[in-house]
């Protein structure tokens, strides 16, 4: 088996409203409902969401809001980041810091989710 990309990931959260006005408001992802489940689109991949105690079959063996860590690529400054965030008035865990990314050096911007997942906002140098 050779894998080629990720698809979509799924994160199980206490309120998908207010999940998806973040993500749409500070990510600038798009927000698609199918068959009455919401999800969150950017390029070509996409972020499925359940709402805690009512999550699709099948689904993680202990799924949890807050659990997840997850890296964005951006073209964006780190700059630009920092004056979104503070806007957004989303406030800033670590950053900006170089970090090592899947192909090569970026700089990195922490901030948490309206579940307390930990995000990062990177661009590569």
């Amino acid at each position: 088996m050779k894998i080629n990309r990720l698809d979509h990931l799924v994160l199980t959260v206490n309120d998908i409203d207010s999940t998806c006005d973040f993500y749409q408001k500070i990510m600038g992802m798009e927000v698609k409902e199918k068959e009455g489940r919401k999800s969150l689109h950017f390029g070509a991949q996409k972020i499925n969401l359940h709402q805690k105690g009512k999550e699709f079959e099948p689904k993680a063996a202990f799924p949890t809001p807050g659990s997840g860590d997850l890296c964005f690529i951006t073209d964006l400054r780190v700059e630009e980041i920092i004056q979104i965030l503070n806007s957004g008035n989303i406030s800033i865990v670590l950053g900006p810091v170089e970090r090592q990314g899947a192909i090569g050096k970026m700089l990195s911007v922490y901030f948490r989710d309206p579940d307390d997942n930990l995000i990062e906002v990177s661009k590569y140098q």
